[in-house]
């Protein structure tokens, strides 16, 4: 069994775990391996934007858009 040490633990995460902990009916360190044992559990997914926006709407079907036709060439944006 490993041990992990913690160093510059801020003291409102600190009290906020020990609060979590004493909810929960465990130690801190007993709390702490359940959090980690959570987040360790899910699966690993492409955590980037594109792909959690295409997972979460993409069953709805993509809108179709009509794209107007370029004119012209771009211009500067007047910033005054």
């Amino acid at each position: 069994m490993a041990t992990l040490t913690i160093r510059e633990l801020d003291e409102d995460l600190r009290a906020g775990l020990r609060v979590r902990a004493a909810r929960h009916g465990r130690s801190m360190e007993a709390e702490v391996r359940e959090i980690l044992r959570a987040a360790l559990a899910k699966p690993l997914a492409d955590d980037r934007l594109g792909s959690r926006l295409r997972q979460r709407f993409g069953p709805i079907g993509a809108a179709p858009l009509e794209l107007p036709p370029r004119t012209g060439r771009p211009r500067a944006a007047d910033l005054s």
